[in-house]
C-alpha cells in the first residue's frame, strides 16, 4: 500500500492513503507538539472532511489496538503448520510482579517452554527482545508456545 507523506510547514506531517472499499482516504497528522489527528478526506480532495484529535497517549493505545492483533495473527498464520503450537498475546498489567523488570527475570523459556517472541509496546512491535529488556506496564507480550506453556506463562507473568 502507498502511504502518502506531506510536510506541513509548522505544523507537522499528513501520512495518509486511500481505502480500497469507499473513495475515501485515512490518515494522521502528527503535530510538533506530539498531538496526533486521524483525518479523513475524498481520495481527489486533499481537504480533511472528518478529524479527530488524540493525545499521545491516546495514540499510542490506538496504535497498539490496531497493531498487537495483526501481529498476532500475522504469527498465528506463520505457525499454522505446526501441530500444538500457539501464538498468544498476553498484557503486562499494572502491578505486575515484571512492571519494571528484565525478560531474563521471568525465566519464561526455561519454567514453560514458551517464548516472547515480541513485545507491542505504544503500538511499535520490537521483535525478538533479549533478556536485558525492561518490562513496563502495558506491554503486550507475544509469546508462542502450547497451551499449557502459555497458560503457565500467563500465570508467571501474573502472579510473579
Amino acid at each position: 500500500m502507498n502511504v502518502e507523506v506531506t510536510s506541513l510547514p509548522g505544523i507537522g506531517v499528513r501520512k495518509d492513503f486511500p481505502l480500497s472499499t469507499t473513495r475515501r482516504r485515512i490518515g494522521v497528522i502528527d503535530h510538533h507538539d506530539g498531538t496526533i489527528d486521524v483525518i479523513m478526506s475524498k481520495v481527489d480532495n486533499p481537504d480533511v472532511t472528518e478529524q479527530i484529535s488524540l493525545t499521545a497517549q491516546e495514540a499510542a493505545v490506538l496504535a497498539s489496538l490496531l497493531g498487537s492483533p495483526q501481529l498476532v495473527e500475522q504469527l498465528r498464520e506463520e505457525h499454522r503448520e505446526f501441530d500444538g503450537l500457539i501464538t498468544r498475546q498476553l498484557s503486562l498489567h499494572d502491578g505486575s510482579h515484571y512492571d519494571g523488570r528484565r525478560l531474563g527475570e521471568t525465566q519464561i523459556r526455561t519454567r514453560t517452554k514458551a517464548s516472547i517472541v515480541a513485545v507491542v509496546r505504544s503500538g511499535q512491535p520490537i521483535a525478538s527482545p533479549g533478556p536485558d529488556f525492561l518490562f513496563i506496564a502495558g506491554d503486550v507480550l507475544v509469546v508462542v508456545g502450547t497451551a499449557e506453556g502459555l497458560d503457565a506463562a500467563a500465570r508467571i507473568l501474573l502472579d510473579g
